[in-house]
């Protein structure tokens, strides 16, 4: 008897050994990622591979990087995810700097995010004229429109939405023009008087806002909901774009990294990144975002406590529970059990959500799921980083590198672990690149204004750059 339970208790240490062995990677696995996506990388800059690379590789027809200061009132729509949000931001003297002077969020109802683009560009234009009203502006002023989904940039006021991520599923906005979108419904109020001037992602955003303080600044990462990067390439390195001469900034829309036929990150993905890629909103998309990012970071570790509780290595004698209602297991959770010590009252707490009392032994293994779920995450992460700096630096020329990464997100900014690993595994990663990490606050929603600022030089009473 003693025998059979000692072997049934070494059973479940060594499944719960191999669950977490699944999510540890090795420098070399990290070095293979970085090969990987370099060669993916490539192929979409490629004149003859780029329309069918997952990694999309778009040009955002941005040459250049704020080199000073500008002056004026501008509007940013800042629509990322199931939030949005409408700013007023007003750039001053070199002295002053940038105030936000007005900002408000709105969130974008279930039902909104599955039905036409008509109802959902009517229902954001609406939010911005509540904002224009509240706030009590009436003069004109340019709006610059963030917009952090994968679309084609074919001008700085143009972009083709490719499909939609982060849950929306809008069919009849796919392969339109989102800022006509806009536009269009701006018109069906008739009594607005906004004209958009610029199109931009996020990241373009965050890079904007943080280069606009730090010169060294060519990187915009975001970490959050989704994950993105973009960076300044040199012409000569844009095969698909005419042109050697001087710099643009590209989007990589690096979360499609693992899509291509060759399927380059399979030999990492493993039996939990299938079972939750297969329950998201788009199955077989978004591989490298899914494995990263804050979307499906809580579903990943639902489905391995999960796994645990039915093999019997985790909240033994409960039968009546709520862990297998998908989705309920918030990637927020990840941050207050990674930072819970001592009685592990926060992971006491999230367990009763799930009608789940535990013992201390269970909570520390929920811990250490967590944790290697987000370690995984931050050094995949940090080799799409690595890989970014390295292409930078090679193209350069330099022996060594010193780069500033303007980073936005609430997986970055918020959770107690996520961004040491980060930054530690980069300098691990690509040691002749010193780099420093700055944190750019709502950088996405006033990058998209100081946009508007540097593209509306028609707007002579309104903006001055120097």
């Amino acid at each position: 008897m003693a025998m059979t339970m000692s072997s049934g208790v070494t059973t479940v240490h060594l499944e719960v050994d191999r669950i977490l062995s699944l999510f540890h990677l090795s420098k070399e696995q990290l070095h293979t990622v970085m090969c990987r996506l370099r060669e993916e990388m490539e192929r979409g800059l490629s004149r003859d591979t780029y329309e069918e690379a997952p990694v999309r590789m778009l040009p955002t027809f941005i040459r250049s990087l704020p080199a000073g200061r500008v002056n004026g009132s501008f509007l940013a729509l800042d629509l990322g995810g199931t939030n949005f949000r409408v700013l007023r931001v007003k750039f001053g003297s070199p002295c002053e700097g940038v105030n936000h002077v007005a900002s408000e969020t709105y969130r974008i109802p279930n039902e909104l995010m599955q039905a036409s683009g008509q109802q959902l560009f009517d229902y954001i234009v609406d939010c911005i004229a509540g904002f224009l009203s509240n706030q009590s502006i009436k003069e004109p002023l340019p709006l610059g429109f963030t917009f952090s989904f994968p679309y084609k940039q074919i001008g700085l006021d143009q972009g083709i939405l490719l499909n939609w991520t982060k849950g929306f599923n809008i069919p009849d906005c796919v392969g339109k023009d989102v800022v006509q979108l806009l536009r269009e419904a701006i018109q069906r109020r008739q009594e607005l008087d906004l004209e958009v001037v610029v199109i931009i992602n996020d990241t373009v955003g965050t890079l904007m806002s943080c280069a606009y303080e730090d010169p060294n600044c060519e990187v915009g990462l975001i970490v959050g909901t989704g994950t993105n990067i973009c960076y300044m390439e040199q012409m000569r390195n844009i095969d698909k774009l005419d042109g050697n001469d001087g710099v643009m900034c590209i989007n990589t829309e690096w979360g499609a990294f693992g899509e291509s036929v060759k399927r380059p990150l399979m030999d990492i993905v493993n039996e939990f990144d299938k079972l939750t890629d297969e329950q998201s909103q788009h199955p077989g998309k978004q591989i490298f975002e899914k494995m990263i990012s804050g979307l499906l970071l809580g579903r990943l570790v639902q489905n391995i406590l999960l796994n645990l509780k039915e093999k019997g290595a985790i909240f033994s004698g409960i039968e009546q529970h709520r862990l297998d209602l998908h989705g309920l297991f918030e990637t927020k959770y990840l941050s207050l059990i990674e930072s819970d010590t001592g009685d592990l009252l926060h992971v006491k707490s999230i367990l009763e959500k799930f009608n789940l009392s535990c013992r201390t032994e269970d909570c520390r293994l929920v811990q250490k799921v967590c944790e290697a779920v987000t370690r995984r995450a931050a050094q995949l992460c940090a080799a799409g980083l690595a890989t970014v700096l390295e292409k930078m630096r090679e193209a350069r020329q330099q022996d060594h590198m010193m780069m500033t990464i303007g980073v936005e997100g609430s997986l970055y900014s918020l959770h107690p672990q996520f961004s040491r690993i980060l930054e530690d595994t980069v300098k691990d990663l690509a040691p002749k690149c010193e780099v420093n990490f700055r944190h750019s606050k709502d950088g996405s929603g006033w990058g998209a204004a100081l946009a508007a600022a540097m593209t509306g030089a028609k707007y002579h009473g309104n903006t001055e750059i120097f």
